[in-house]
């Protein structure tokens, strides 16, 4: 590398989330289909010949301590031990989206820092490796390392490809209210569900969200529980033209809304944002894969 290199970390999103049962350790074991927004954070790695440093910007930056508590300069630290290469360079990350919102922000900085770092330190550790960092990192940081939409099970280390997803379009909405996930699933009540996994790859997003609609996220009570206004981010999406599903992702507090083209998905977003000036609130299109790829691991 030659210069900065930034990468994107795009949100991810829960298309439909099913506990399905409990380890004897405490852990939920869960059923998601998971994918990504085409909106998120940047995280970019500059080759200077100085000791590792890492900072926070962006309008989320204070929501976040740049010291050992943040999984970036976790993951480098992983991986600098698991390849033998020398701390070197700036980590920097800017941080748009919210914090503690369900779109697993935290487990994609890490995963676009594990990308930015390899081709910084010019390492390449074998797939399973890098997935075995990723899991010391977090139950989401796998899938997120990966890539590509995917069904996970366990507590989110086991990973399975998902079917070709549509083009579809979202609308992303927060209340800029943190919800902190062990709290949700510490609230959470009633019998498990079952695996719903499909085969078919839904012809467009009218399709997939008749798919997503007999499914669920089995965490939407408990987090309403928690944080009462993720009840309101659903509400106000109803009625909005063109909506086609509506569902909280995650652990919240965000909630998607699923449409068929940009237009709608834009102009939906611009009407939730007039409404509720202090949410954040984006549009952006659904994505089945990101940037982030083992493949792209190899310098």
């Amino acid at each position: 590398m030659r210069g900065p290199l930034s990468i994107a970390a795009p949100a991810k999103i829960n298309l439909y989330l099913h506990i399905v049962g409990k380890r004897d350790d405490g852990f939920h074991l869960l059923d998601s289909l998971i994918a990504f927004a085409g909106v998120g954070d940047v995280v970019t790695v500059d080759p200077v010949d100085e000791d590792l440093t890492f900072t926070i910007d962006g309008p989320y930056a204070a929501g976040l301590a740049a010291d050992g508590t943040n999984l970036v300069p976790q993951a480098a630290k992983l991986l600098s031990e698991a390849t033998k290469a020398e701390r070197k360079g700036r980590i920097s990350l800017t941080k748009n989206l919210p914090v503690a919102a369900g779109l697993g922000g935290g487990s994609m900085d890490a995963a676009a820092a594990l990308y930015g770092l390899c081709r910084l330190w010019n390492v390449a550790p074998p797939r399973a490796e890098l997935l075995e960092i990723a899991e010391h990192l977090g139950a989401d940081v796998p899938v997120c390392v990966q890539g590509r939409a995917a069904f996970v099970g366990g507590i989110g280390e086991r990973i399975d490809p998902a079917p070709a997803l549509p083009a579809a379009w979202l609308v992303l909405a927060n209340p800029n209210l943190p919800v902190p996930t062990p709290a949700v699933f510490a609230a959470r009540q009633g019998e498990f569900s079952e695996p719903a996994r499909f085969d078919q790859s839904p012809r467009d997003a009218a399709e997939l969200a008749q798919l997503l609609a007999i499914r669920s996220n089995d965490l939407t009570e408990a987090a309403i529980s928690v944080e009462p206004t993720v009840s309101q981010v659903l509400e106000a999406f109803t009625g909005l033209p063109g909506v086609l599903l509506t569902r909280l992702s995650g652990s919240g507090a965000t909630c998607f809304a699923l449409f068929d083209n940009e237009e709608a998905a834009r102009n939906s977003a611009d009407e939730l944002s007039e409404a509720h000036p202090n949410w954040w609130v984006k549009a952006a299109p659904l994505l089945a894969s990101t940037q982030i790829s083992p493949k792209d691991l190899i310098p």
